[in-house]
């Protein structure tokens, strides 16, 4: 029996091919790392659940994409349905950086009139001397694509379970804010049986002034 969650969000992993989506999608839900990893064909799919605050399970839905071009078309039916994304690229691996713009405005052009929330990648932080991009660059990526950026590595597990959290979290606060909300016939965010009532900051508080309990 699957544990009561309140919302379901279905992320995506988008970047090149060979850029790591895989290895972090199986660090962050098993927990495992391997070195020999095939090419996703098409789309895999991964789950797991966080605890967003006191009371609030979030259930990730996670989406490996392909990064191949013969399977954008396959692909590209997932954007619609995504809520949140991660940018993902290569830190040893120049052109996959170069090629998050592209990701990132193929996405935006497919989901319009309604937007994603992004989170920017840098993978195989572990690997130093191979490194091919200056987190400057990288910042300076995320700053005007105004999104927050994260150095990943799976094989050293680091920042890979703070990648995902953040992300959920600033779905979750604009969810908060009214921003983003489930609608039929969309995906992106789904209401669980036991669904937080969200109240915007100002009515928030204003309730539990007036909570005797």
């Amino acid at each position: 029996m699957d544990i009561l969650w309140q919302y379901q969000f279905r992320i995506i992993l988008l970047g090149d091919s060979t850029v790591g989506k895989s290895s972090l999608l199986k660090r962050f839900t098993d927990g495992v790392y391997s070195d020999v990893a095939d090419p996703t064909v098409g789309v895999d799919f991964y789950a797991r659940s966080l605890d967003i605050e006191p009371g609030v399970k979030i259930k990730l839905q996670l989406w490996d994409t392909a990064g191949q071009e013969r399977f954008r078309s396959i692909t590209t039916s997932y954007y619609r349905n995504s809520v949140g994304g991660l940018l993902v690229f290569d830190l040893t691996n120049r052109k996959s950086f170069e090629h998050v713009r592209e990701w990132h405005r193929e996405v935006t052009e497919h989901i319009l009139p309604h937007h994603m929330v992004y989170i920017l990648i840098g993978h195989k932080s572990d690997l130093i001397r191979e490194r091919r991009v200056l987190r400057d660059e990288a910042e300076q990526l995320a700053a005007e694509l105004g999104v927050r950026y994260v150095e990943t590595s799976a094989k050293c597990n680091s920042n890979v379970e703070r990648a995902f959290e953040l992300l959920a979290r600033d779905i979750y606060e604009l969810m908060k804010m009214g921003e983003i909300s489930a609608r039929d016939g969309w995906d992106g965010v789904k209401s669980g049986l036991t669904a937080k009532v969200l109240y915007p900051a100002e009515e928030e508080a204003e309730r539990e002034k007036s909570c005797n309990c």
